[in-house]
């Protein structure tokens, strides 16, 4: 995979990676303002809920499970001196469906983390992630 990012002005870049799609990139300018468009490190945290979150409903479909909705939380603490590297993540994975498995939902979020995400296998070589899951059953 090969990603660039053109710079528009100031602290505002347009990332770009093997798709016709644009990724507004900016942080704060020296003027104290915000810019308009994603943090470098928030799409650190998007990418990573993406990966698990496709994983997760991917192996949830194939074993049926009835799902209606799905959502995929990452929090994350940082360090507060530079390079302010995570400190902390947890993947909070919130479910909403019907006769939904909890063993179902454990074991796909285990095979998320050890063998399909490669966003989570790389973050978890220099940050501990947590997770855990709420199911919400739908009448």
């Amino acid at each position: 995979m090969d990603a660039k990012v053109i710079w528009k002005s100031g602290l505002g870049f347009d990332g770009f990676a093997g798709t016709s799609l644009t990724v507004p990139l900016s942080s704060r300018s020296t003027d104290g303002l915000s810019g308009d468009g994603f943090k470098p490190m928030e799409l650190f945290a998007i990418g990573l809920a993406g990966c698990t979150a496709m994983d997760v409903i991917s192996i949830l479909e194939k074993k049926h499970q009835e799902i209606s909705g799905f959502e995929v939380d990452v929090r994350t603490e940082r360090a507060t001196e530079h390079p302010r590297v995570f400190t902390s993540v947890i993947i909070v994975y919130k479910l909403t469906g019907k006769n939904i498995d909890p063993e179902a939902v454990e074991r796909a979020i285990d095979l998320s983390a050890t063998k399909y995400c490669p966003a989570q296998a790389m973050l978890s070589k220099a940050v501990e992630i947590k997770t855990k899951y709420e199911i919400t059953e739908k009448v």
